[in-house]
């Protein structure tokens, strides 16, 4: 464990997110330098991903999309027919409309979507608002302030659906998972659901594709991270010195992203009063992304405390959407 960078909060810029400057401070100045995923899904970084979703190579996103689509009609009657659909990092909500869709055909429907991005909870509003008898309501947060929020807007005996779509879950390490999937859990009320979308394993050729494609979307993707270090925090990033890396660890079945620096460079912080050093060929590890076989996803729930009611999969490109019940 490495103690955090304690910063005077006279260095932060006005609009710089202090948990960003935080995290980027701790992240850049360890042995082995990391920065959080979720801080690539700025306003950029969550149009250049909805691009990502619509590249051929990547499969993730239309197998998700198929299997709501086909199956949203079991999926809320397996639910209990919710009245509150709550949705961790929802971005733009495109696949989550079959669900409301199927959860409001006979009677009104909450849906709490929420996100870090204003601009796609933005964009979720304005594609879900004209949908029939569901009411949308933004949350801009993370995950478990968020869902506190939500639940804290529950009407009495409402039953709640929890969707945790795309495999986001996979960007946590293992542990890191179940305690979060334990963490909803506690959250939760007896009757209520939690459907969790799982990429599952799959050639390391098929998924280095995916996260490398040809166009170089997912390497901008990437390296918005440092062009956000340097709007935000005054940093002095040329994207033009760094790649995109992305490897396939098989022994932990996941997808590394990394930003590789091509020179030895120093970059400086502005808003942090940080220098940061570089060794040539040195990476920034932005992203994991772990891949899951489905039993193991089912043990993962119910070591967390919920019991696993359905399973919808996809064989075409290996993708599952589990559904676990709060006993």
């Amino acid at each position: 464990m490495f103690a955090p960078v304690s910063l005077p909060r006279t260095a932060w810029r006005e609009n710089c997110d202090p948990l960003f400057a935080q995290d980027v401070a701790d992240g850049l100045t360890r042995p082995r330098k990391t920065l959080p995923a979720s801080w690539l899904y700025d306003e950029v970084g969550s149009a250049l991903f909805e691009v990502i979703t619509v590249l051929p190579e990547y499969g993730l996103t239309r197998a998700d999309d198929g299997l709501l689509r086909r199956f949203a009609k079991d999926i809320v009657s397996a639910a209990g027919e919710p009245d509150l659909i709550v949705e961790l990092g929802s971005g733009t909500g495109t696949k989550t409309r079959h669900v409301l869709e199927a959860a409001a055909r006979r009677k009104g429907v909450e849906y709490l979507p929420i996100d870090i991005s204003s601009a796609a909870l933005g964009s979720c509003e304005s594609a879900l608002r004209a949908l029939e008898r569901v009411n949308v309501d933004p949350i801009e947060a993370s995950y478990l302030p968020g869902l506190e929020r939500a639940f804290g807007r529950r009407r009495s005996g409402a039953r709640a659906l929890v969707l945790f779509l795309g495999s986001t879950i996979g960007n946590f390490a293992r542990s890191e998972a179940t305690d979060l999937l334990r963490c909803i859990r506690g959250l939760a009320h007896t009757g209520d659901c939690l459907l969790l979308g799982t990429d599952l394993v799959k050639p390391g050729a098929r998924l280095i594709e995916a996260y490398d494609d040809p166009l170089g979307v997912t390497a901008s993707f990437n390296l918005n991270m440092l062009a956000r270090i340097n709007r935000e925090l005054g940093g002095t990033f040329e994207l033009s010195t760094f790649t995109h890396l992305a490897r396939y660890n098989e022994r932990a079945s996941r997808v590394e992203m990394h930003l590789r620096s091509r020179i030895a460079q120093e970059v400086d912080i502005e808003a942090l009063d940080l220098t940061v050093t570089f060794r040539r060929g040195e990476t920034i590890w932005t992203e994991s992304s772990h891949k899951f076989r489905a039993d193991d996803v089912a043990r993962m729930g119910e070591r967390a405390g919920w019991t696993t009611a359905r399973r919808w999969v996809d064989d075409d490109w290996g993708f599952a959407e589990t559904l676990f019940a709060c006993p």
